[in-house]
């Protein structure tokens, strides 16, 4: 019980806000009532008022995880992710302030304990969420990173930019080869300041949706 007290649970997640951009290009989220309170009103006799709420949005909206489906018609999808790529998993942080360097190399994974980890990629971008400045010229990793994370045995990488790859070319090989390997990716993380470099549970877990390839997720880590 005394370690129990100990813990706490940090959210790594932004929030969904109606017309917010994530992707430069994709529509915002669309929030409304599909139920109103006051029109649930005249349904019961005690007073009792209910909101059910709609929400048209694409899927990369938000903190997401992509499942291979996202890059492969074959791909596992949302449905097909094992929870044991998602939750409770052996959580590790590599701090590679963008004021650095964009890119992150297979060099920065030298030495690292990778295998079976979310591996979190923390760079501070986030500060630019909601910002035009977070939409262009953001930290990535390279095509050599994403082969030493297959290497090492990484069984989810997370990176807190606006993507996991260089969206400034027209090639997109980390993503190609880390959902290739069936190594889940969650992009637009948040508060991984927060977090110790080791010693915390990671958990990022979408709905089980059948023929969906990425979709919003509550990522948070269990530290103690």
């Amino acid at each position: 019980m005394e370690d129990r007290a100990t813990e706490r649970l940090i959210d790594l997640s932004h929030v969904i806000e109606d017309g917010m951009t994530t992707h430069k290009g994709l529509p915002g989220p669309v929030l409304c009532d599909y139920w109103a309170r006051e029109q649930s009103a005249a349904n019961y006799d005690d007073g009792s008022t209910f909101q059910i709420g709609r929400i048209d949005m694409v899927a990369n909206t938000g903190t997401y995880v992509d499942s291979p489906f996202h890059r492969y018609a074959d791909g596992k999808d949302l449905s097909e992710l094992p929870l044991e790529s998602l939750a409770d998993l052996d959580g590790l942080v590599l701090r590679r302030p963008f004021e650095n360097e964009l890119a992150v190399d297979a060099d920065a994974f030298n030495g690292l304990e990778l295998r079976g980890k979310a591996v979190l990629i923390a760079t501070g971008w986030d500060r630019f969420w909601r910002t035009d400045a977070y939409l262009q010229d953001h930290p990535f990793l390279t095509e050599a990173a994403a082969r030493s994370l297959i290497e090492g045995g990484a069984a989810f990488v997370g990176i807190d930019s606006h993507n996991i790859d260089d969206t400034r070319a027209r090639a997109r090989p980390v993503h190609t080869l880390l959902l290739g390997a069936d190594i889940p990716i969650g992009e637009h993380l948040t508060g991984l300041e927060q977090l110790p470099d080791r010693g915390f549970r990671f958990s990022a877990v979408p709905p089980k949706i059948k023929g969906m390839g990425t979709f919003p997720v509550r990522a948070f880590a269990l530290v103690g």
